[in-house]
């Protein structure tokens, strides 16, 4: 009797299969959609409703980039890429941004044409019905794709979604302009073709931007900051977390390094132990890897040391380029002082390290100072 039982889909396996399955449900649709638009805008004489074709074409490459995007990503990590292949995911959505720009730059050319040598379109009540169905469809899947790319974190799919709903409300102007022709005679085809064009450019301008801010490295959400510097101070002997640093390589692979604050009485076995139930715990409820946790120790027993740390506090912060001070620790026999500061944009961090230190040594001369600064790379409030 075989009494093995299949092996469950990892978390990564099952995203990617939720990618590949809803961009094909997309490019089914939008190439249906391609064929009966094009039909209707050759017959009917059209630049809006074939320029609205064209957007779905591109609709369609870009699922085909995702999916191969998605593919190559998934990718397992090897020796000359020991982290894997996530971020190729960015670089298929900048060329997706790039068929959309490519497709409203085109689109505004043909309308420009237009606009100087009309043409009269020719509509029939078939053909509007067969557009105001392409409304309905486009609301439908643009509703569903966004879903699946909210639910996997898939900024593709999501963008997808967005474009999705986009181009409903560019059919449904294609097909407030048919009626008006209908009715009054009156072309405004080429018109709400250039409109069209416009929105895509934007839209494809707008995709790049995202894309490139990825690709150049972000400030981390301040939620996922908040959560990890949370987990990371429940324990009694964390007193703080600091310089809290997510690399990306790619949607859902985070890894992080950070420093905490500690009691200068603790062992080095002590500190081990600690940092290795961090890092399980950390991973265990965010999946993201702490790859490197650094060591601030604060003194104990030694009320001199906190009148001076009160004291320096109070100095540091008293500057508003100042966001954050931590890491102090003094050792009033050997006169050595060194902490840290977190200086906003605003001031260059030599400018700001020579303001301290002038400010330090007039009133503490007999001390040896050391001053590191950091950069406000994640939320400190």
């Amino acid at each position: 009797m075989n009494n093995s039982q299949p092996v469950s889909e990892t978390p990564a396996v099952n995203r990617d299969k939720i990618i590949i399955r809803t961009s094909v449900i997309g490019i089914l649709a939008n190439v249906l959609l391609v064929i009966f638009k094009a039909a209707i805008g050759l017959f009917s004489n059209s630049i809006a409703v074939i320029l609205d074709a064209v957007n779905n074409l591109s609709d369609a490459l870009s699922s085909i980039i995702t999916i191969i995007g998605a593919k190559l990503s998934g990718k397992l990590p090897d020796k000359k890429h020991p982290l894997g292949y996530g971020r190729i995911e960015y670089l298929s959505a900048m060329i997706v941004s790039g068929i959309v720009l490519y497709a409203g730059i085109t689109s505004a050319v043909e309308s420009v044409k237009k606009i100087i040598h009309p043409e009269k379109p020719d509509y029939s009540v078939v053909s509007l019905v067969i557009i105001a169905v392409a409304v309905a469809v486009k609301i439908v899947l643009g509703r569903y794709v966004k879903a699946q790319g909210k639910k996997v974190n898939s900024g593709s799919l999501v963008a997808s979604g967005s474009d999705a709903m986009f181009d409903a409300i560019l059919s449904a102007s294609v097909l407030a302009s048919a009626i008006v022709f209908m009715l009054t005679g009156i072309s405004l085809e080429a018109y709400v073709g250039a409109v069209i064009s416009l929105i895509i450019i934007k839209s494809g301008i707008g995709m790049m931007i995202e894309t490139l801010n990825q690709i150049l490295g972000m400030r981390a959400d301040k939620e996922t900051t908040d959560t990890i510097k949370q987990l990371l101070t429940e324990e009694p002997e964390v007193q703080g977390a600091y310089d809290l640093i997510l690399h990306n390589y790619g949607p859902d692979k985070n890894l992080a390094s950070v420093h905490i604050e500690l009691p200068d009485t603790m062992t080095v076995r002590e500190v081990d132990r600690l940092t290795r139930k961090l890092e399980a715990k950390v991973f265990r409820q965010t999946g993201v890897i702490l790859t490197g946790v650094g060591l601030y120790s604060y003194n104990t027993g030694n009320d001199e040391a906190a009148r001076l740390q009160n004291e320096v506090r109070e100095k540091v912060m008293a500057h508003e380029w100042a966001v954050q001070f931590h890491g102090f620790y003094v050792d009033t026999e050997a006169k050595e002082m060194t902490f840290d500061v977190v200086m906003d944009f605003n001031i260059q961090p030599k400018e700001g390290l020579q303001i301290l230190y002038d400010e330090m040594h007039r009133s503490y001369p007999e001390y040896k100072l050391e001053i590191v600064p950091d950069v406000d790379v994640s939320a400190t409030d």
